[in-house]
């Protein structure tokens, strides 16, 4: 039977099923299912939990083993099976559907896998399972269902995200569940019980962005050219990629040249800010940016942007990293720093 992950907690409480199969390609989501089933079972009295990682080396024979041993400390057990991305062979597939056939009321067997090929889903196990216990698939979140679902996960935190809160999450965690969890984690400590706008998430995601790729577009924002070069610094030796410092570079530059644009036609800056997805405080610094920075500036910045993504698919020699630290400095307003700052 297969189940959607909000429809398990309701399944869990009906009954437990003799096998659950757990798979997808959302880490978060997977995990937070498995949690869902070892609590409702260990409330049933399947105090005891063996855990199996399937290997290349694994011996699917010890499943029926694992299942047909007495315990001496517990009478209900859960058996977890990690299988992670293994393939299952005719072979293991024969030993689940073997230990299907006749499940024991007192084990129940909890099989956690990446997503699943379609040939997988039509395999011999994978129907047996289907037909004898439950099977609970895991859908990312894609970009357009992430903003209910932050505003939902907040609720859940006692927060209100206010829809600028909203986007500005959507664009900086970009699709990383678990990234999410722990940032509106952090802003229920920071800000327990409140309604929150854009800028006390700048705030706090700043505190721990410092040295990272938002830190260096918004000290750039801001004018400093000094912070940008440190800031450049920390995340080369972390190891952060070329191509992703390329990339927030590269749409700061873009953002600024669409609101000088914009504004010179008579566009509402409000109105271009929410096109290019600018927010909270940062739309006073874009604003400031793009008054400061002639156009030839960010022209060039352009430029210097091509030629490092050229730099970086080997299309071109040079050092990249010193091309990225002249577009940040430049981006910041002061060009004339390269000599000293690089």
């Amino acid at each position: 039977m297969k189940i959607k992950p909000e429809q398990l907690q309701g399944q869990l409480k009906k009954s437990a099923s003799p096998v659950y199969l757990v798979t997808g390609d959302e880490p978060l989501l997977i995990e937070e299912s498995c949690d869902q089933i070892r609590a409702a079972l260990l409330q049933q009295g399947f105090s005891e939990r063996e855990v199996l990682h399937v290997d290349g080396s694994f011996n699917w024979n010890y499943l029926i083993e694992c299942s047909q041993a007495l315990s001496l400390f517990a009478e209900r057990k859960l058996i977890e099976l990690r299988l992670g991305s293994q393939k299952i062979s005719k072979q293991s597939s024969e030993i689940i559907r073997q230990y299907l056939e006749n499940p024991s009321p007192d084990n129940v067997l909890l099989i956690i896998a990446d997503k699943l090929d379609g040939a997988s889903k039509k395999s011999a196990w994978f129907k047996a399972i289907d037909k004898t216990g439950a099977i609970v698939e895991i859908w990312p979140v894609d970009i357009a269902q992430l903003p209910g679902w932050l505003k939902q996960r907040a609720s859940a935190e006692g927060l209100q995200l206010d829809n600028d809160a909203v986007q500005l999450l959507t664009e900086r965690l970009e699709g990383n569940l678990l990234a999410a969890k722990q940032e509106l984690a952090k802003l229920a400590l920071l800000y327990p019980g409140e309604t929150l706008n854009a800028d006390k998430v700048i705030d706090a995601v700043s505190d721990s962005s410092r040295y990272d790729i938002y830190g260096l577009s918004d000290a750039a924002l801001q004018g400093q050219p000094q912070r940008c070069i440190k800031i450049m610094q920390v995340i080369r030796q972390e190891g952060t990629e070329a191509a992703i410092v390329l990339w927030a570079l590269s749409r700061e530059a873009r953002s600024l040249m669409a609101l000088q644009y914009g504004l010179q036609k008579g566009v509402p800056f409000d109105t271009l800010c929410q096109q290019q997805r600018i927010w909270g405080k940062r739309k006073q610094w874009a604003k400031r940016a793009a008054q400061k920075l002639p156009s030839a500036s960010l022209q060039t910045i352009i430029e210097q942007c091509s030629e490092a993504d050229h730099i970086i698919k080997g299309a071109r020699q040079g050092d990249v990293w010193v091309l990225l630290s002249q577009i940040c400095l430049r981006l910041s307003g002061h060009p004339l720093a390269l000599q000293t700052a690089v």
